[in-house]
C-alpha cells in the first residue's frame, strides 16, 4: 500500500512517501517557507540504497496548494519520479496536533469529520488550521486516496484521570474540557515501540524526551503513556526554543494587571518571545553553544536552565514510574546535542544514571546507547520519525 504522510505547520509541509508495509521511505522532503520570501523544496529519493536529493527554489510559494502541487510534479517526475500518477497513492496520512476529545483514535476524513476538525481550532491556533488546510489540498491533488487522521492528541487517552485533571472548579472539565492533552504523542509513541525492540522489553519505565524547537517529557509505562509536560496547550513544561514552559500563573497576572498587557500579547510573549530566544536572542541551540564557546554568560545560564529543568521532569516521572528503566533522547536537539545530554545525566548518581562521556560525544546513525554498561537505567538516543509512525498507524487502519 502507498501511503503519503503530510506535516503540514503554519509555513512548511514536511512529508514521506511509504510502500507498506515496508519502514524505508520511498521519498521525503521539505516544502520550506510557504508565503515567505526564498521558499524552497528539498525532495530526496531512496532506490536501491542510493539517496538522490533534488532542490527547488522557486520564486514563490504563495500557499499550501501550490506547494503540494510542486510535490506532486516531483512525485510523478519522468526522470527521478516514484510513481506514475497519484491515483498509485492509496492513503494520505495527515499529522494533526490536537484532538481534543473528540479524537482519540486515526480517523478516515468525512464531511462531518472536518465540520468536528474545525472545533479544535481554539485548543492549537497555531497548528490545527494548517493541518486543516493540508487536508484540503491534499483532497483535490490526491483525489483517488482515503484521507487519514493521526493526532499527537491520541497516545495521552490512558493518563489516569489524577494526572490529566487540574484543580479548577469540576465544570471547566466537565463542561469545557479543559484539562492536560499532551502533545509530541506520535513520537513518543513511536519511541516507546523502539525502545522496547532494541531492549527486548515491552514492560518498561521509560522516560521519552523530546527536545526540538518545542520540547516535552512524557512518563511511559509498558508502552502507555502515563503523564507527559505538555498540558491543554503546547506551551507548559520544559524550556524550550521559544516558549517559556512552566510559569507562575502570577506572573501572567502582574503582566496584565501591573504592565498593560493584553492577553493576545501574553500569548504572543509566553509563545514566541520566551524560552531560549528571551534568555539569549537566540531560539536554535546551534547559535547558543557557539555563544557558549565564544564566553556569553547569559547562553550558559540558558543552557543550565534547560537542563535543570529536564532533569527536575526526571526524577518527578521516576517517581510517577516508581522506577526507570531507560531514559531517551530524541528529536533534533536530544539526537544531536552532546552537551544538553551531558548536562542533564550529570549529578544523576542517585537514579543510577551514568552517562559514558565518549560514547555521547560519538555520533553514529540509528539507536544507540550513550550509558556505560554498569549503568542501572539505560541512556539511549533513538531517532524519531512521526511520518512512518503515521503511516503505521494507517496501515494498521486499512491495511
Amino acid at each position: 500500500m502507498n501511503i503519503f504522510v503530510i506535516n503540514s505547520g503554519s509555513s512548511s509541509i514536511k512529508y514521506q512517501l511509504f510502500k507498506m508495509p515496508s519502514s524505508t521511505p520511498v521519498c521525503s522532503g521539505l516544502v520550506d517557507r510557504i508565503g515567505l520570501e526564498n521558499a524552497s523544496i528539498t525532495h530526496k529519493t531512496y532506490i536501491d540504497g542510493e539517496e538522490k536529493v533534488n532542490k527547488l527554489t522557486p520564486e514563490a510559494i504563495h500557499d499550501h496548494e501550490e506547494g503540494l502541487k510542486l510535490v506532486n510534479s516531483l512525485l510523478t517526475d519522468a526522470a527521478f519520479g516514484v510513481i506514475k500518477d497519484t491515483a498509485e497513492i492509496k492513503t494520505v496520512g495527515h499529522r494533526v496536533v490536537h484532538g481534543g476529545v473528540t479524537f482519540t483514535e486515526p480517523t478516515i476524513v468525512t464531511a462531518e469529520v472536518k465540520e468536528k476538525l474545525k472545533l479544535t481550532f481554539q485548543l492549537a491556533p497555531l497548528h490545527n488550521p494548517a493541518s486543516y488546510r493540508g487536508i484540503e489540498v491534499a483532497e483535490k491533488i490526491f483525489s483517488e486516496a482515503t484521507q487519514v487522521l493521526v493526532f499527537d492528541t491520541a497516545f495521552y487517552q490512558t493518563m489516569p484521570e489524577k494526572a490529566f485533571r487540574f484543580a479548577i472548579p469540576n465544570s471547566f472539565y466537565t463542561d469545557q474540557h479543559v484539562r492536560v492533552y499532551g502533545f509530541h504523542g506520535t513520537s513518543h509513541k513511536y519511541i516507546a515501540a523502539q525502545a522496547a525492540e532494541y531492549l527486548g522489553n515491552e514492560n518498561l519505565k521509560l522516560i521519552s524526551i523530546h527536545l526540538g524547537n518545542g520540547c516535552s517529557v512524557t512518563a511511559i509505562k509498558d508502552g502507555k503513556a502515563i503523564d507527559t509536560s505538555m498540558g491543554f496547550g503546547p506551551l507548559a513544561g520544559l524550556i524550550m526554543g521559544t516558549r517559556s514552559g512552566d510559569i507562575d500563573t502570577t506572573v501572567v497576572f502582574y503582566l496584565v494587571n501591573q504592565l498593560g498587557y493584553d492577553p493576545e500579547q501574553v500569548s504572543n510573549l509566553l509563545n514566541k518571545r520566551s524560552g531560549m530566544l528571551g534568555l539569549t536572542g537566540f531560539s536554535d541551540m546551534r547559535d547558543i553553544t557557539k555563544a557558549i564557546k565564544e564566553g556569553n554568560e547569559e547562553a550558559k545560564l540558558a543552557y543550565e536552565m534547560y537542563a535543570y529543568r529536564i532533569k527536575k521532569f526526571i526524577g518527578s516521572y521516576a517517581a510517577a514510574l516508581n522506577g526507570v528503566d531507560a531514559i531517551v533522547f530524541t528529536a533534533g536537539v536530544g539526537e544531536n546535542d552532546a552537551l544538553v545530554r551531558e548536562m542533564v545525566c550529570t549529578d544523576m548518581e542517585y537514579l543510577g544514571l551514568d552517562l559514558d562521556l565518549e560514547k555521547n560525544n560519538t555520533r553514529s546513525p540509528g539507536i544507540r546507547t550513550i550509558s556505560n554498561e554498569g549503568s542501572k537505567v539505560k541512556i539511549l538516543v533513538i531517532p524519531t520519525n512521526e511520518e512512518l509512525e503515521i503511516a503505521s498507524q494507517c496501515f494498521e487502519l486499512l491495511g
